[in-house]
């Protein structure tokens, strides 16, 4: 039997997915704050820096094709505990690296392992949770993606600027070992899991296929391109704010990351409103308003900064929280691999944004950067409404 929201079992998967995404999520995003302090210390350009984060999501993507294939012949907790493990080893390691080459090699081998979460959680989720009660678990583990995100910024922030770099690394080691003990002891072996038979090319072709939907190449290209530009403003923002006219403490940059958590609230309610209104016309304006937090951030008042990177937030997770859902209305085969191709097109604008933005930073500034960001995905939402016009 599946659980349902009544059975203690059901409890167990929940919490212990929660913490284990929360880990990852922190994980894959603690070095956003600290690219100017990796830029003092290794003598290292913005564009190298930035490829701390960007490794990780070329070795994240890598890792969700490999791994979401191997989950559906090996199971889904053995990934689970692996990305955990994959994910705590490199924070202790880290620490004791002098050249940043080893550094990103480390970055790199931590995308690939953080990958074993996403690319089997949700399945398991799928495959051992009633559907009543689906909807509940789901909720909890997105919303412990994006707690995640937002504390693992502050805390390493907020540790980098009172002690040092090295120690907020090892902190997240050690809550991520914690964690993994009660992960451990707590997730349930896989009741309802069944061993895919079919070979990799056949799993590959049902992959690819999805690559002749005029319609779906548009939803993972708006994938990309949202992230793109988010990432992107995010990424450089520590250095803007660190010089005139703001000249912040890194402690307090890493404050700015709590505007993450709209993406808590961004989520569900973007789902309500669609619900009521239809999934286009919430998605578009979810896209204007991040157009429109992300030119706010052109001011030089931090309050109206701080707003407008609120607004960003609330316009991104509206966004990108329905572009998702319209991935499986999109589909209509093989729905498992077109939710992980847009996953893939989702973290390559992740590694695009982190890193392609560096150059226009560095020739243009803060206001180049934000110009650009802030048009991109605009530009691609009225690009896509020409397209769909056309062809009805």
């Amino acid at each position: 039997m599946q659980y349902s929201i009544k059975d203690f079992y059901f409890w167990k998967i929940t919490m212990s997915l929660a913490m284990a995404s929360f880990f990852i999520f922190a994980s894959m995003y603690a070095v956003q704050p600290l690219l100017p302090v990796f830029v003092g210390q290794f003598g290292v350009s913005v564009s190298t820096s930035s490829l701390s984060i960007s490794l990780t999501i070329i070795g994240l993507i890598i890792g969700l094709i490999v791994l979401g294939f191997l989950s559906d012949r090996s199971g889904r907790t053995f990934f689970i505990k692996f990305s955990l493990v994959g994910s705590i080893i490199p924070f202790f390691l880290i620490p004791l690296v002098d050249s940043f080459v080893f550094l990103l090699v480390l970055r790199l081998i931590q995308g690939f392992a953080l990958a074993g979460l996403p690319a089997a959680s949700l399945a398991y989720i799928s495959e051992e949770i009633d559907k009543r009660s689906v909807s509940v678990a789901m909720a909890l583990y997105i919303s412990s993606n994006a707690l995640g995100g937002m504390l693992g910024r502050v805390l390493t922030g907020y540790i980098t600027d009172h002690y040092s770099w090295e120690i907020a690394f090892y902190f997240l080691a050690s809550v991520g070992v914690i964690i993994l003990v009660a992960v451990f002891l707590m997730l349930p072996r896989s009741n309802r899991f069944e061993a895919s038979n079919l070979s990799f090319s056949r799993d590959i072709e049902g992959f690819l296929f999805h690559l002749k939907n005029p319609a779906l190449l548009l939803v993972f290209g708006l994938g990309i391109v949202l992230q793109f530009s988010f990432t992107g403003l995010w990424t450089y923002l520590p250095f803007y704010l660190e010089g005139p006219p703001f000249t912040l403490s890194l402690q307090i940059i890493s404050y700015t990351f709590f505007a993450y958590g709209l993406g808590v609230v961004g989520s569900p309610f973007a789902g309500w409103l669609a619900g009521k209104f239809g999934i286009r016309i919430v998605r578009i304006i979810g896209i204007i308003t991040l157009g429109f937090g992300i030119f706010l951030t052109l001011s030089n008042s931090l309050v109206v900064l701080i707003i407008g990177l609120c607004i960003t937030c609330l316009g991104f997770f509206t966004a990108h929280s329905l572009t998702a859902a319209s991935v499986s209305e999109q589909a209509t085969h093989h729905k498992g691999s077109a939710s992980s191709l847009y996953l893939v097109a989702y973290y390559v604008g992740v590694a695009l944004g982190s890193t392609a933005f560096g150059p226009i930073f560095s020739a243009v500034g803060w206001t180049g950067l934000v110009i650009v960001a802030g048009s991109i995905p605009i530009l691609y939402i009225i690009f896509v409404t020409g397209v769909t016009k056309r062809r009805a």
